[in-house]
Formats: C-alpha cells, sequence, structure tokens
C-alpha cells in the first residue's frame, strides 16, 4: 500500500482582527511574516523548511479555514484524490494556492477541510538571515522561546471513533490512542500520526451541533526550557497561560496552552516519544491513568474544551453530558486517590 500523506504543512486560520493576530505571531510567539496577498497574511517560523505554516485569513470569528498535508509523491497525491473520491467524498483541484501551485481540497465527512499538495516552496533565507548551519533553513529567532516549527492540529467532531476511521481507512493516518470516560464508555480523545510522532493530528469529542470546528493548532520548541521561556515571555507581555506546563501521557509531550487575540488556542510542545513500529496498536487510556496529565495531580481546566468557531449551542461539556460524566473527564483523579 502506498503511503500518502508526509507530515502536516500549515494550518490557515480565520481572525476577526488579522493584524492584531500578526502582531501577536511576530511580537509574542517569534513567526515572521513572509507574505500577504488578498488579505490574507502568510507567516513562518524560523526552523519551517517550507514558505510559511501559518495563514491568517480574515473572518468574522476564529476557526480553521483549512488544513493542509504534504503527500509522500506526486504519484500519492493522485492516489490520495481517488481514495477520497470513492468514499464518497468530492473535493476539488486547486491550481493557484501561494506558493505550493496545485492541490487538492476536500470537506470531510465530519465538517473539516483538508488541503493535500505536493509542490512546494522551500524557504530561502536572506544573506542576513541565513542560519551557520547548512541544514537550517534561518537563524534561530531572537524572540525568547520562539518555536522551530509547526508540530499538529487537533480538530472537535461529535464521533470521535467514526472520524478516526474513515481517516486510516481513507488517508492511511495511523491511530496511536485514545481515551475512554472512566465511567462510561465514551470515547473523548484521539491521536493520528502520519508519520514517527505520536500525533500530528488530534481529535477532541464535541457536543455541539456546529461541524467542522478545531479545538486547536500546536508549535514545537526544541527543549522543555525553551517551552517554560516561553510562558514566561507570554505572562510578562500579558497573555494569560490557559494550561500547564506539564506533560501529556499520551504522546509524553510537555506542553503549554494559551490564546492568541482572536480566542484561538494555542498550544507549545516539546519532548515526547518517536514510534517506528509499522503494526502498533494504539492502546486505550482512561483519564484517571494520566492520558491528558502525567503526574496525575491537576485537573484540565473546563475551557480546553472549548473549540471554533463557538458553538451554536452549549458547549460540548454541557450539551447532554451527564454531571458524573463531566466530573469524570474534568476530575478524574479524585475519586482514584490522587486528587
Amino acid at each position: 500500500m502506498i503511503k500518502l500523506l508526509s507530515h502536516l504543512s500549515y494550518v490557515a486560520i480565520t481572525s476577526p482582527d488579522v493584524e492584531a493576530s500578526v502582531r501577536f505571531y511576530e511580537e509574542q510567539v517569534g513567526l515572521t511574516v513572509v507574505d500577504r496577498i488578498d488579505g490574507a497574511v502568510y507567516l513562518r517560523c524560523w526552523g519551517d523548511y517550507y514558505a510559511y505554516s501559518v495563514v491568517v485569513v480574515p473572518g468574522d470569528e476564529p476557526s480553521l479555514e483549512t488544513m493542509a498535508w504534504r503527500t509522500s509523491s506526486p504519484e500519492a497525491l493522485e492516489e490520495a484524490a481517488k481514495r477520497i473520491e470513492a468514499a464518497g467524498v468530492q473535493g476539488e483541484w486547486i491550481e493557484n494556492v501561494p506558493r505550493i501551485g496545485r492541490a487538492y481540497r476536500f470537506i470531510g465527512p465530519f465538517g473539516h477541510s483538508m488541503t493535500l499538495h505536493w509542490d512546494v516552496t522551500r524557504h530561502q533565507a536572506s544573506p542576513e538571515a541565513e542560519s551557520t548551519y547548512p541544514d537550517r533553513p534561518a537563524k534561530r529567532s531572537k524572540v525568547a522561546g520562539a518555536p522551530r516549527q509547526l508540530d499538529h492540529v487537533t480538530i472537535a467532531t461529535s464521533d470521535v471513533d467514526a472520524f478516526v476511521q474513515w481517516y486510516v481507512d481513507v488517508l492511511g493516518f495511523r491511530f496511536m490512542a485514545r481515551t475512554v470516560l472512566d465511567e462510561a464508555p465514551i470515547s473523548v480523545f484521539s491521536v493520528l500520526t502520519t508519520n514517527e510522532k505520536s500525533h500530528d493530528l488530534g481529535v477532541v469529542l464535541d457536543g455541539s451541533t456546529r461541524a467542522g470546528r478545531v479545538n486547536h493548532y500546536a508549535f514545537w520548541v526544541d527543549t522543555r526550557e525553551e517551552l517554560l521561556i516561553a510562558a514566561d515571555v507570554l505572562i510578562e507581555n500579558g497573555t494569560p497561560i490557559e494550561y500547564g506546563p506539564s506533560i501529556h501521557g499520551i504522546g509524553e509531550q510537555n506542553f503549554l496552552y494559551y490564546r492568541e487575540p482572536s480566542s484561538l488556542r494555542i498550544e507549545l510542545n516539546t519532548g515526547g516519544y518517536r514510534n517506528y513500529v509499522p503494526d502498533w496498536e494504539a492502546n486505550t487510556w482512561k483519564p484517571s491513568q494520566g492520558s491528558n496529565n502525567f503526574y496525575r495531580n491537576s485537573s484540565m481546566p473546563m475551557s480546553m474544551t472549548e473549540s471554533f468557531p463557538p458553538a451554536d449551542g452549549p458547549s460540548a461539556t454541557e450539551e447532554g453530558v451527564p454531571d458524573e460524566i463531566k466530573d469524570a473527564l474534568f476530575n478524574p483523579y479524585a475519586k482514584h486517590g490522587q486528587g
């Protein structure tokens, strides 16, 4: 079976105030603007090999416009499009994606836009931005704690298991792990990957009636120390930390969550394992085992269930979910002698 996808290449997000979001990315996160086209702003991390990894697009509310994956070859792009359409989803070929060219874009069965492409424009640093190290596309950012590269995106969906199955069957994602509540057989989180990382696509349960929402997207820094420095820089500049720093049980990454001006959630990651096992069988975790918090010594804040754009009705934690299930998800250690 041909390997279809290689890695996450960029995310395009919408913001009601593009310039406020862009200033935040430049001044506090450490990204660089590389282009402005028809109101959209293209940005990159200092270690991104391609021209950009984040696109900020004008919109009435924060959302994920599309998430893009590079395929493993030109042939894989054609094959992926055939498989998607054979599965009953009709996408479209786009010829003018900036600095990428031809791409295939579709809306998956749970309402999320995905863009697949092979062609890219590799970043060429200006002479003053060239790195001492030949393999680096540019010098390290001067902003303390600036991310090296884009890491993953986590979407929200009404059926975690069904979402996973479709993307495994149709596009060949590897299913790496999932979380099922202690008190009920409800899947609330899963991780998928196209490579050796624990995940480049996360999936959280969404009890709202609005399809195609995103929970967060994530950047990568080289070390835990840089993650802590980034937290310090954010706080000093008036950006609250929503959750962390800590370590996830699933994936074993150090994490930190905060919000950009549009209210969209960003995660900063480092560490974690690499998995090269071709016949890996995904484990099922329970919140009480520390699936979200490796140390099992604190609860995830309720705000972490907020996805984007805002739900039409109650959020996933409020819509038809019994109180005991909420408690199992957001205070999983109390009943297990750890809280």
